[in-house]
């Protein structure tokens, strides 16, 4: 495991979603090359949402809510591989049913991204990783796009919600 997250070493793809190779996530930054990324929505059993506040040392989206635990698959993972990883290192949890709603390509100024979005669901407790996220917390889905008026919301997290049933 890389103690710089600049450093990890991230699947490039292109706008078929077919690998290219692997650089650094620094390098995928600052070309802006399409990545894959892992999305994981954790509800509750009460339906709602379990939304992150990004830290400000983010690479992208700093201080932003996001919709999903998850990030960028490393070289020679699975996008099931990332996101059973991230969930263990964003919230503490490990061992849940991970279910496959869909892949998504997302591309903005910052950021061109292929993702794989999955659904699980737990009550917490979560252990935050204090680097990535400030704090969280469970939230309707009809609540989301009110927040989004007075905080931002990661614009791909904004996306994948469209497409979620209500």
């Amino acid at each position: 495991m890389f103690t710089n997250p600049t450093d990890e070493i991230v699947t490039i793809v292109d706008r078929n979603n077919t690998p290219l190779g692997a650089v650094t996530r620094r390098i995928m930054r600052q070309q802006r090359l399409i990545h894959r990324a892992s999305y994981i929505l954790v509800f509750n059993t009460a339906g709602e949402l379990f939304i992150q506040k990004r830290s400000m040392n983010k690479d992208i989206y700093p201080g932003y809510w996001d919709l999903a635990a998850g990030g960028v698959v490393l070289d020679g993972e699975s996008y099931e591989e990332s996101a059973r990883r991230e969930l263990h290192e964003e919230l503490g949890i490990t061992g849940l049913k991970l279910r496959p709603l869909f892949d998504q390509y997302y591309e903005d100024d910052r950021n061109r991204v292929w993702g794989r979005i999955f659904a699980c669901t737990s009550n917490g407790p979560f252990t935050l990783q204090a680097s990535e996220i400030e704090h969280g917390r469970f939230i309707p889905l009809g609540q989301i796009e009110q927040l989004h008026q007075i905080e931002p919301v990661t614009p791909d997290g904004l996306v994948l919600l469209q497409r979620l049933p209500r």
